[in-house]
This record gives structure tokens, sequence and C-alpha cells, in this order.
């Protein structure tokens, strides 16, 4: 069960605790950004290529925080949008990860990793730093139609500093009124429907609008974990995390996108979406 991971937090954010366990990934992490904020090639750096955000770049990075960060779990949701991210924040070194559920209950993923709950909807801060919303098939549909979940949303990202999805996840935010008039991206399979929301469906792995950064497909939770961490903190900050990672992705398969996978892959997957799609369709519809 992936209840801590790196520097994550504990129930009711027992930081004692979590220092104690994380102590030493978190001295690896500041050793390690010392000597990377020395190197003359960090310094001229813009940041992810389709990301149309400012990264910042300051003297002194990895300076600890205090941000509260809230993880939404549901039942069904995938486990990769979830984990993902969640790495990246849980090496904010000073920060609290919350995994937030409808209750305790451990949240049985559509992979069946099983997740485990830190704080409910009610014991979640009021305001957060950033709310992250995790997608899936089945599993989003149902929480959309959730009408708890649905206004736990929108309580929490009306007033979070940064309000972010992978996935699908991005139908949540939507159903939860909080897209309308931004740009915002989803998994390609499913991206055109946020226009139901009315968001602005936008082709980008990682799409920055105002203080709403959305995700595309499952593994863009990694890319926009280190987005977020340069948003947080600084650029320098996100790359020693993403080089302790050894984040530096080389597909063996030409597939990743339905730009140039193979015709016949790509018509399996899209049907694999058409009745998740039609209830997405309907469910906006009805709630708009």
């Amino acid at each position: 069960m992936l209840q801590e991971s790196c520097c994550a937090a504990t129930p009711r954010g027992n930081c004692s605790r979590k220092a104690e366990m994380f102590a030493g990934r978190r001295d690896f992490l500041m050793s390690a950004s010392a000597l990377l904020a020395g190197l003359p090639w960090l310094s001229g750096q813009t940041g992810a290529g389709d990301v149309s955000a400012d990264v910042r770049v300051v003297d002194e990075p990895l300076l600890d925080g205090n941000e509260q960060i809230a993880m939404l779990l549901y039942p069904q949701c995938t486990a990769l949008d979830f984990v993902g991210p969640q790495y990246a924040f849980g090496c904010l070194s000073g920060a609290t990860v919350h995994q937030v559920a409808a209750t305790m209950d451990p949240i049985i993923t559509d992979t069946g990793v099983i997740l485990t709950p830190t704080a409910t909807f009610d014991q979640c801060p009021r305001d957060v730093d950033v709310l992250f919303i995790p997608g899936g098939t089945n599993g989003t549909l149902t929480a959309m139609r959730d009408d708890t979940t649905v206004r736990f949303i929108a309580d929490r990202g009306a007033r979070a500093r940064w309000v972010t999805s992978v996935c699908t996840g991005s139908l949540l935010l939507g159903a939860a009124g909080l897209l309308h008039g931004y740009r915002a991206t989803s998994h390609w399979a499913a991206r055109d429907l946020l226009a139901e929301a009315g968001a602005i469906p936008t082709d980008s792995r990682v799409v920055v609008d105002r203080n709403r950064v959305t995700g595309a497909g499952v593994s863009a939770g990694l890319d926009l974990g280190y987005v977020i961490l340069s948003l947080l903190r600084d650029q320098r900050y996100a790359e020693t995390v993403q080089l302790m990672a050894e984040y530096a992705p080389r597909p063996p398969f030409d597939a990743g996108s339905p730009d140039t996978a193979p015709p016949t892959t790509r018509t399996m997957v899209e049907g694999m979406f058409t009745e998740f799609r039609t209830g997405v369709k309907d469910t906006l519809r009805a709630e708009r």
C-alpha cells in the first residue's frame, strides 16, 4: 500500500514521523541540489517545452516550504495517475501531502493496487496549496456522479493556489465547475469532452492556464509533477528530483500518441472509451 513515499505526509500531518522515516532521502536531495545549483548548464534552461508558464531559477534552490497538498483518491482511479505526481509532491521538503478520500477505507485502483487515504474530506485542510485529481474510466464517471465528491473538489478548488489533474481527472474538475474558460488537457481519447464543461481542449502534454495545471493521459502525471515542483519552488528543484528518479523516457515502441500509433491500435483504444465518453457527455450536460 502506498501510504507514504519519499517525503509524503502521514495521517493528520504527523511531521515528526515523516521526518524520521524520510530524513535520509531529504538529506540526499539537499546535497544533490547544492551540487547541481553550481552547474552552469542549469542556469540557462527554460522549462518543459509545451508548458506555457514562467519557470523560475533562483540562487538558493531547495528551501523548505510548508505547502498543504490534497491528492484525491476514489475507487477505481488509475494508480499511475496518482503515484507519478505523488512521488514529486512527496519530495517537497516541508510539504504535507494529504491522500484524501470520502472515508478512510483503502482504495482499490483500476489495476488492483491498493492506496491508503490519510484524511477524509472533512479532515482535509480547507485551504490547500495544491489540489490534485487523478483520472480513470468507470471510477471517474462514478465520482463525477457523486455529489459529495464533486462538492469537495469544488470547495477546495475554489481557494487552492494550484488546481491540478492528470488524464480524465480534468473531467472531474470540469464537473466541479473549475475549468470554465480555461485551457486544459486530458487523455487524448476524452480531451474533446472538456468542451462540455466549458473548457478549451488543448493538445499538450501539460497545460498551464493561470492557476490550472492539467496533464494528458496517465504517464503525463510524471511530467506534471515536475512542472508543479518548478512552480512551487524553482526549476533546479524540479531538475534535482527528476535526476534522482532518472526520468529520461525512451519508450520501446513509438505508439504512445494517437498520431504515431498504428491505426489498428488507435481504433482498438478508441473503442474502449465508447461507453465512457457517452456517460461523461450525459453527466456533464445534465449538470450544466
